[in-house]
């Protein structure tokens, strides 16, 4: 037996060699074409009021403006830039963008303060550690609280939503997207020691659980409550398929979410629920075999209707979401690091098979193209007829801090 064991260990250990060197070199090739592009991106985009967002449909870079929920997102991709490169020239680039978002700390008209305040100033406070931005996360996280309605359990995303037949205006609507705004209540209560920002969070998260999710842990997308008693009025979809159907971001929204909150509270009801949201995603039977979504899981499936007025004809194939994809090897990166050793390598081998896919010329530009963005083909919303296979920038966001989470871990 003995004489076999060296050739064994040798073999081994050229295939954890090959493995992490395959890593990095997916990490460098994409941050150095992020580089390139941002660098082209930077000189396009000089008003600060601007925010780059998609292209339009000349393929030219499009903006949004600071009511936007994507806004920051720019100032985050600066950010992951310059926490590979240590350069200052993205650090410089990346306060100068976070600081044109500070009056957003004020804003309560929609959920998505936490997109648009976390990945800039959270991002900017983490890596700086200046105590300026305490205040405006702090205050950020007051104007998203301010959305809470007790008696539901749940923070408001939306001021109102109409359903797709026009019959119904729900006034209390609760996205699965709104998830994601929960990592800054957490931080809010670190910074601020008022536990009352952490006790929404997991109020807003059970809430969710309960009622935004089906047995098998796919996600409706849109939940609507009475805001008077808490009742749910219905379930339904905005930006997936149909109302049952599983949307992809919206499963990635999820995905993320709930890894966010088992961190946040180690209890096990969330990494149970994340852990079955990962499965449903990686078991899930159209999934391609790239690991990049379709934009919702059920296209054109038996036993799921659109309410909206689809036409397959549109699309010589069905749209991949590279956003949803990326979103999710990001969340895999981190609930692999809190999970056993089947599920370890599971998700850790799952996340790294999509971000090889997503560094491929199939998904990534190339330099001087997309807009100036760093992946190709994402959706916004198909039933609205908005950003339908285009570069979005929160896609460009979690690819490049997944890339930055399989830079740091270890496992094989």
């Amino acid at each position: 037996m003995k004489k076999f064991l060296f050739p064994y260990t040798l073999l081994l250990t050229l295939l954890l060699v090959s493995f992490n060197h395959d890593r990095q070199d997916i990490v460098q090739r994409s941050f150095d074409r992020a580089a390139r592009q941002y660098t082209l991106l930077l000189s396009a985009a000089t008003d600060l009021s601007r925010y780059p967002r998609s292209t339009d449909a000349n393929g030219k870079t499009s903006y949004t403006d600071i009511h936007d929920w994507t806004g920051g997102f720019w100032p985050g991709c600066l950010w992951y830039l310059y926490e590979y490169t240590k350069d200052n020239k993205w650090k410089a680039a990346a306060q100068k963008w976070t600081h044109s978002l500070e009056a957003n700390q004020y804003n309560t008209d929609h959920h998505d303060i936490g997109f648009m305040m976390n990945s800039s100033y959270g991002n900017a406070y983490r890596l700086t550690g200046d105590t300026c931005y305490k205040k405006i996360l702090i205050q950020s996280a007051k104007s998203l609280v301010s959305r809470y309605n007790s008696k539901v359990g749940a923070i408001q995303s939306w001021n109102s939503f109409s359903s797709w037949d026009g019959q119904s205006v729900y006034q209390f609507p609760v996205i699965i997207d709104n998830m994601m705004n929960l990592e800054l209540l957490f931080l809010a209560s670190q910074l601020s020691g008022d536990s009352s920002f952490r006790t929404i969070a997991i109020k807003h998260a059970e809430t969710t659980l309960k009622n935004h999710y089906r047995p098998d842990y796919s996600s409706y997308h849109v939940v609507n409550y009475d805001p008077l008693t808490g009742v749910v009025l219905s379930r339904e979809t905005a930006q997936g398929y149909a109302d049952n159907s599983a949307w992809s971001r919206g499963q990635a929204w999820g995905l993320y979410g709930f890894t966010v909150m088992y961190r946040e509270t180690k209890d096990t009801k969330f990494l149970h629920s994340a852990i079955k949201m990962a499965e449903y995603y990686i078991n899930h039977q159209h999934l391609p075999s790239d690991l990049i979504p379709y934009w919702d899981f059920h296209v054109g499936q038996a036993g799921y209707q659109p309410n909206w007025d689809y036409d397959a004809s549109k699309f010589k194939e069905i749209p991949r979401d590279a956003s949803a994809a990326a979103i999710t090897s990001s969340a895999l990166l981190e609930l692999s690091t809190y999970v056993e050793e089947k599920h370890k390598r599971l998700f850790y081998s799952t996340a790294k098979k999509i971000l090889q896919s997503l560094s491929t010329d199939r998904y990534m530009a190339q330099a001087g193209t997309n807009g100036y963005f760093l992946l190709k083909h994402s959706v916004g919303s198909i039933p609205h007829g908005g950003e339908i296979d285009v570069p979005l920038v929160y896609a460009d966001y979690y690819f490049l801090e997944a890339l930055l989470r399989i830079q740091k871990n270890s496992h094989t």
